[in-house]
């Protein structure tokens, strides 16, 4: 890990400016796939490699050091795993420390190239920002001092002990603005009632795994024909929520210590999973860090949403299919997780292209028609989402076929499905004024 973290920080050090991206990509993108299929590292394995001693039946030499030494793990024998949430700060201090040489020596070709990283100087000039009350999106667009790009620092963000396992994920620029100034979001009661949803988030999660039993069923993958079409509802619809809280959890665990500790990431999930209508929205609020994470370092850089119109549509198209197979490559180097990144960008596509055929502006003088047809394309939206995710995250393909099957199956099952979109198309009507209201107080949010 050392060694590793010792590399990359070389890398945007000793390499020359205009190499240092496309260094950083290629070097942590290939310790994703060098970390996977040396599962880690074996020290036995090196030492065989080394010293050329031929490897017994289970892949490992005789004693030797080697072997003495993996049979010492620490707290996280495998820590391969959980080392992909530090290549995404990896890419950040590297990019962010680039971009900060781009600012420094910037000319007219390099702003407009990247304008999200200079917004903030026209905002200082028109006003005198205050350091020490910086939104967030000020203290990740501003860049570090430069002396604070160093390795103690770099040290420091990359092992930060509270978000290390699974984040939240935050941005090296952040992270050195919230150093030097404490955020005035962070106060006593505000950390206390969220220690207090932790807690109830906490005590929901044992209830459920306590009374409903939709993990062990799926696990031992039953004959679905036993079950009626409103039961292989609930068992997908509840797997999808056991899912969320599974990943809720630690995510506000490791939020609440560093709160504690008096650094404010980024909240993960800002909604509940079943209060969500839109796939893109969906995507936003879902591992919210993440989603940010890849907004700034992949998919403004890459082009993001393109030119206004047909082409630039499609470009936004083939931008999403590339951010989501990055997404599933970093999750895991699966086949079934590179489907359900590719399918995630296939049920985009109707989302974009029915908002492109059916402007707002248009249905300006039919609000209630309007709203309605909205509901008929957010109940496909919602059918799409559970799909992929229990592709990606339960069942598989074959698992999904079956439960496909057992519930389309037969007329009474045909019945069901429509009640449920019915059911559905209720339930987003109300997600639909929910919206109104947080608009109505103020509230803008993008998820």
């Amino acid at each position: 890990m050392l060694l590793i973290l010792y590399l990359n920080y070389s890398l945007s050090k000793k390499l020359p400016k205009e190499y240092i991206p496309t260094a950083t990509w290629v070097f942590n993108i290939g310790v994703l796939f060098a970390n996977e299929l040396c599962r880690g590292y074996s020290f036995g394995r090196i030492y065989s490699f080394v010293f050329l001693q031929p490897l017994s039946e289970d892949g490992l030499t005789a004693v030797n050091w080697g072997t003495w030494l993996d049979g010492y793990g620490g707290l996280i024998p495998r820590w391969e795993v959980l080392f992909n949430i530090t290549v995404l700060r990896l890419i950040s201090f590297n990019m962010d420390y680039y971009w900060s040489l781009q600012l420094r020596n910037g000319s007219p070709v390099e702003v407009r190239s990247f304008p999200f990283l200079f917004s903030y100087t026209n905002a200082h000039k028109k006003k005198q920002l205050d350091l020490s009350n910086l939104s967030e999106r000020d203290r990740i667009s501003a860049p570090a001092k430069n002396g604070d790009y160093s390795f103690r620092n770099y040290f420091a963000y990359v092992l930060y002990s509270p978000l290390y396992l699974t984040g939240p994920i935050i941005t090296f620029n952040d992270y050195i603005s919230q150093l030097r100034y404490r955020p005035y979001s962070i106060n006593q009661t505000r950390t206390t009632l969220y220690a207090i949803r932790f807690a109830i988030a906490l005590l929901t999660m044992e209830v459920m795994i306590h009374y409903m039993y939709m993990v062990a069923i799926f696990k031992a993958q039953p004959s679905w024909e036993v079950y009626t079409p409103f039961q292989l509802s609930m068992l997908g619809f509840f797997n999808l929520n056991h899912i969320w809280l599974k990943l809720l959890l630690p995510w506000r665990f490791f939020r609440l210590w560093a709160l504690l500790d008096g650094i404010d990431p980024p909240e993960n999930m800002v909604r509940c999973m079943s209060d969500n209508y839109s796939a893109m929205a969906f995507w936003r609020g879902w591992h919210r860090s993440f989603n940010r994470w890849i907004v700034r370092y992949i998919y403004i850089p890459i082009g993001g949403s393109g030119a206004a119109g047909f082409w630039g549509r499609f470009r936004s198209i083939l931008n999403y299919l590339a951010v989501f197979t990055f997404v599933a490559l970093w999750h895991d180097i699966q086949l079934r997780l590179l489907m359900w990144g590719w399918l995630v960008t296939l049920f985009v596509l109707p989302e974009i292209i029915a908002s492109l055929l059916l402007p707002r502006r248009k249905w300006r003088d039919r609000p209630n028609a309007y709203r309605i047809i909205c509901g008929i394309g957010a109940v496909g939206n919602i059918l799409m989402m559970m799909v992929a995710n229990l592709v990606g995250f339960a069942l598989g393909l074959d698992g999904l076929e079956g439960l496909a099957k057992g519930i389309v199956r037969s007329y009474s099952g045909l019945a069901f499905l429509a009640s449920a979109c019915g059911a559905l198309f209720v339930g987003v009507q109300v997600m639909f004024e929910v919206r109104e209201q947080e608009l109505r107080e103020g509230i803008r949010m993008k998820c």
